[in-house]
Parts: C-alpha cells; structure tokens; sequence
C-alpha cells in the first residue's frame, strides 16, 4: 500500500518514563502492518545498555530492533539515529549512526540540538520517503521544562514531521489525571494542538468507577480520551532500557528447578537476552544484586557489561567474586557473555582508555585468556558453530548458532584456553572454554535463543549438579505476541481515531 510522500508519523509520547511508549509504538507497528502498509519505528534518541545490530553492521536500540521486527521489516540505523549508553560519572558513550562518536555529559543536553539535530531530521526524512507510515517514539516526558531547550526526541520531532502525538499516562502508578494534565500545560501551545488523543495504559479495575474521570479529563484539557489499555501480562515484547524489569521465572515446578543465577552488574548490557531461560520448564531464573542473595545456584552467568573494568572491579568489591570462584570450586558451572567472558579472562589491556582509564588489570582468571581493547567498535550479526564439544557444550559440536557480536575488546587464548565457537566469516574464536568444560566464555549475544544449543547447556548442567530433570522450551513465537498486542490494542484503543489524525482512512 502506497500514497503521497512523505509519509505521515504518529508520535506516541509519555507522562513519564517506562508508561507503556514502546509497548504502543511497538503494537501499532504491527497493527499498521497486518493493515497493509510499510511500517518504521523511530526514536531519535535512545538512552540504553540494550542494543542490537543491524544487517549491515550498525548499533541501535534494542527496542527499535523489536519495533522492526513487529513491522516486518528490517531493523535500518535511521530508526535510532542516536543512542546513549551510560557509563557512569554522568557521562554516556555516544552512539550517531550506528557508530561510536565519542562521550556525551549530561550538561551537554543544552548543545545536544546543535550537534545532533541534523542526524535526527535526516534519519526521519530518510524513514518517511521509504516507508507507508512512520511511528515515532518519544523518551520520558516532554514536559521536563528544564530539558526542553535541547529537546531532540519529543515535541521537537513532532513539530518537525507535524505529527499527530498520542500521550500516555500509566494509572499503575496513581496520579494518571494530574500526570496528563500537568504535561499538557507545562508544553507550548502549538505543541499542545499536535496533540490528539489521551492513552491511559495499565488500567486493572472496574471501568466504570473509572468513567467519571475520563470525562473531567476531555472537559479539562480538550483531548479526548483514545484508549484504556488493561495491564497485560500475558504479551511479552522486550523491555527497553531498565534491568530492574528483567525476567525472572514465571513457572518453576518443585524444588528440582535448575537454579540459574546471573549477576546483576552495574552496566550490564541486554539483559533481555537471558529471557529465553525463563521461559524454560523447571528453570529458576533470578537476577543477584548482592552477596545475600548469591544462594547456591546450579548455573552462574557473567552477562554482558557496557563498562567491562568497572563491573569488574565491582563484583571484587562487593565480595561477589569469592562467590563465583566457590561455586567454581565446588563443581558449579560458569558462563560468561561478552564482557562477562573478558572478565572470566586473565588480563584485560586498555592502553587507550576506549573503557578505563585503567591500562591493565587482571581478570578473574578462571579463562585462559588475555582481553585487549583498541580499534573500533565491532558490531555485526554473527552465525557460525560449535567446533569443540565436552563440559557444558558435550553433544553440542557441530551445533550452528546465530546471535549478533557488539564489544571494543579482542580476546585470545594464552595456551589453555580452548577455542570452542566460531563464526562463519571471521579468523578469531568468539567461544572459549576452561580445561574442565565447566566455564565457557562467548562473545555472541542471544546464545539462548538457538535453541539446541541451549537444551544441550541445561541438560549438561543438570547432569553436572545430579539434577534428573527436563528444562524444555515452551511454545514460544515473538511473532504470535506481537499480534497478540496488534489485537489488544484494536480491542481497547480508537485505531479509526489514530487513522484519522495522521489522514488516512
């Protein structure tokens, strides 16, 4: 389906962070596809340790990805033309078209237009001359009065494209009427008439006590009223920025449940990446913060990290390291993704100080391995196969994987290290493996995703810890749950009324 270009945007934006914006922009990207028409997702600027790559080598927000893969389309670099991942001491690596650019510091919102305004109207402009409809996103809230000034991802982007802005509001929180009233008198006037509908979102009571209030808002603001959405949780599609809502088990039958505990690291990256496990049968799936909550766990994971030096020197001085080696010590496997794996390693170098202004520091030393940061940012797709079996990979060789590789660092082995994955197009390993099989590093993010290679892991895990017990895979489809979500919202919320303001229909 094709018409004028460009094309026309929807903007959905928020009373605060974490309302429910991706949730509906993600919904209606497939909502407007299972209409028949060419759906992008955009988001100007995206503050997050989760990303994801591109088909051709490019890091973007991993929300964007999912919003991609709701559309029917390929994830492209112009659907987040800037990302910001933190990295503490108010200052985030930078991240303009897909490649590094350098560091952000939170004063710099009051240039940040200035120096990235134009990557984000070419990037819209780019979506809007390929692409049917375009549905844009905005981050927090466009009301923060002391922000707007460098504003590049909320009323600015809306004003640029003359979108049409649905605002959000989370009733879950309490406060929903005065966080939708509040926003739209502390924006502008010519902001305010872009906006054409008010979503309450997380609803779970009787909707009639909630009617009256709908009612007062409409007379209040002038906005109708275009959808209450229930609070779901029976859709999943991956959280965008905040390892606080990582998944954990949902269902764990009997106390031979397979105790997997990851480490929460400061800067831990796609952490959604682990949700497959808890999505498995007789699987325990939790998140430790600190060293009360380490336990006894069947399975340890060292998950990716944006900041590999710092969470490093984090888990020393917290003590939680002393934890990972007993569990080592006591026959407890160990998995170690990305920067989880450098860390396992023997000595991680720095000379340019691309993460640390630490020029070498040694590693855990459970992989013989040495980790050495220099050059670019690798950021690809990544398929390739198990070339070695035994411990956690025995039944696994010859197994293919496919994932995505986004890391500075370059590891190698010293000699004891055993090289155990490797990617189609590429020289150097990106899986290692201790002498006993027990710990097992890997560059490749959404390891579990491939799904043989995960029941290989489990099952060699519970054989390891005397646990006769299946982990199975449920029947699981993230395309079925974005049409699950695309129907939810044709059942709660006015498509005809979102049709209508972006003149279609």
């Amino acid at each position: 389906m094709s018409f004028h270009r460009p094309a026309p945007v929807v903007m959905i934006q928020g009373t605060g962070s974490s309302v429910g914006k991706s949730f509906l922009a993600t919904g209606l990207c497939r909502l407007f596809a299972q209409d028949g028409y060419r759906v992008a997702p955009f988001k100007a600027q995206n503050m997050s340790l989760n990303s994801g790559v591109t088909p051709d080598g490019l890091e973007i927000g991993r929300a964007q990805v999912a919003q991609a893969e709701a559309a029917r389309v390929e994830p492209m670099v112009e659907m987040n033309p800037v990302l910001l991942k933190p990295e503490g001491n108010r200052t985030s690596q930078l991240v303009v078209m897909g490649r590094m650019s350098g560091a952000f510091h939170s004063m710099d919102f009051l240039t940040r237009k200035s120096r990235l305004w134009d990557a984000v109207t070419s990037a819209l402009d780019t979506l809007r001359s390929r692409f049917d409809i375009v549905v844009a996103e905005g981050a927090g809230s466009p009301a923060e009065i002391n922000l707007r000034e460098g504003d590049i991802v909320n009323m600015a982007v809306a004003l640029h494209a003359r979108a049409p802005v649905f605002l959000v509001g989370d009733i879950d929180r309490g406060g929903v009427f005065a966080s939708l009233y509040g926003t739209l008198a502390l924006i502008a006037e010519r902001e305010r008439e872009l906006v054409r509908g008010l979503v309450i979102n997380k609803f779970r009571g009787d909707i009639d006590l909630l009617t009256p209030g709908l009612d007062m808002i409409e007379e209040l603001t002038g906005v109708p009223v275009v959808g209450v959405l229930p609070h779901l949780t029976d859709v999943y599609v991956p959280e965008e920025d905040s390892p606080q809502m990582a998944r954990v088990s949902s269902h764990v039958s009997g106390s031979c449940a397979l105790d997997i505990a990851i480490i929460a690291l400061p800067h831990m990256a796609n952490f959604d990446e682990f949700d497959p496990l808890a999505r498995r049968g007789a699987v325990s799936l939790r998140y430790v913060r600190r060293r009360s909550e380490f336990g006894s766990p069947d399975l340890v994971i060292l998950p990716g990290s944006k900041m590999t030096v710092a969470d490093l020197e984090y888990l020393i001085d917290t003590g939680l390291d002393s934890d990972v080696m007993r569990h080592l010590e006591s026959g407890g496997p160990l998995i170690g993704i990305c920067g989880g794996m450098q860390m396992m390693g023997r000595r991680i170098s720095d000379p340019l100080g691309i993460e640390s202004d630490t020029p070498e520091v040694d590693g855990l030393g459970i992989l013989d391995i040495d980790t050495h940061f220099a050059g670019d940012k690798l950021a690809a797709r990544a398929s390739g196969e198990v070339t070695s079996g035994g411990g956690l990979l025995a039944g696994a060789e010859g197994m293919r994987f496919s994932g995505y590789e986004i890391h500075v660092g370059v590891s190698g082995s010293r000699g004891r290290a055993a090289p155990v994955m490797r990617t189609d197009d590429g020289d150097a390993p990106v899986g290692f493996s201790d002498e006993s099989g027990r710990a097992l590093g890997a560059y490749v993010h959404d390891l579990f995703k491939n799904e043989d290679i995960a029941d290989c892991i489990l099952s060699n895990v519970s054989a390891m810890r005397g646990l006769a017990r299946s982990h199975e895979a449920d029947e699981f489809s993230q395309d079925a749950e974005y049409d699950k979500l695309a129907a939810h919202l044709r059942e709660r919320l006015d498509v005809c009324a979102v049709y209508a303001a972006m003149g279609l229909r």
